[in-house]
């Protein structure tokens, strides 16, 4: 399987500094090619975001590097790649939570993660509200559950989308790496599909932009080459921060072919 890569991101108009962090790589194995994105939306004080949600990062990138071979020649590999997962993110959440204890602070951070295999399978590991799009020429389908107070109001018939848009309590987030007691992650599974891109994005990308926008700017049809996507992926982050939006910005984007 083949893809097409793109990723950028914005401080924004508000920010110190950008507690985004993000991770892309390819890998040739004995099982193919494999592919990893993940997106962390830290938050905290100054920097202290950035700590959390770059030290999650970095223990998925080890991952990526020195356990995903073997992981590959289990039985039922995905079930083994979404068991190590979550004993990562639990593990990341006591020691982040830990570090916040010892300094008399709170950090934590989102993650939204996409491994894909050769074989067309994909897993998707997510806590908090960045998110994960399919995008064809037709649609765009979100893949994840915002773990969020508006989001659980709109599940239980509360809250409208339109009220959530304008709700105060928009970015609670119900849990979150190293903020969170106990973090449940959530899990996905899948087929890709055949020529579509699919999307990880922190918050920030997508409150002030509708999903017709991004359909439009990021669907296969838009983005023939990598130099299309990247600069598809700035014009939206930059029609972002055009219409005010104060939050760091980040988006991956991937299209097979």
């Amino acid at each position: 399987m083949n893809y097409l890569t793109a990723l950028h991101t914005d401080i924004g108009i508000r920010k110190e500094c950008n507690q985004d962090s993000m991770c892309l790589k390819i890998a040739e194995t004995d099982s193919g090619r494999i592919l990893m994105a993940v997106i962390c939306d830290g938050m905290g004080g100054l920097e202290r975001g950035e700590v959390a949600s770059a030290t999650v990062i970095k223990k998925f990138s080890e991952w990526f590097e020195n356990e995903l071979p073997s992981a590959l020649v289990k039985k039922d590999h995905m079930e083994e790649i979404r068991y190590r997962w979550e004993r990562m993110i639990k593990e990341e959440n006591q020691s982040i939570g830990e570090y916040g204890k010892n300094l008399h602070i709170q950090l934590g951070t989102t993650i939204t993660a996409l491994l894909i295999l050769e074989n067309g399978e994909y897993l998707i590991g997510h806590v908090g509200d960045s998110r994960a799009y399919r995008i064809t020429d037709a649609k765009i389908d979100v893949l994840t559950n915002d773990q969020t107070v508006v989001a659980r109001e709109i599940s239980l018939g509360r809250l409208t989308k339109e009220a959530a848009e304008r709700d105060p309590r928009r970015n609670v987030l119900l849990q979150c790496i190293g903020a969170s007691r106990v973090v449940e992650p959530e899990f996905y599974r899948g087929m890709i599909a055949p020529g579509a891109c699919y999307m990880l994005c922190s918050d920030g990308f997508r409150h002030v932009v509708s999903s017709e926008e991004i359909n439009r700017a990021l669907s296969p049809i838009a983005n023939n080459d990598e130099t299309a996507m990247e600069n598809n992926l700035r014009r939206l982050i930059a029609l972002n921060i055009e219409r005010g939006e104060t939050d760091n910005i980040s988006a991956i984007l991937i299209k097979i072919i």
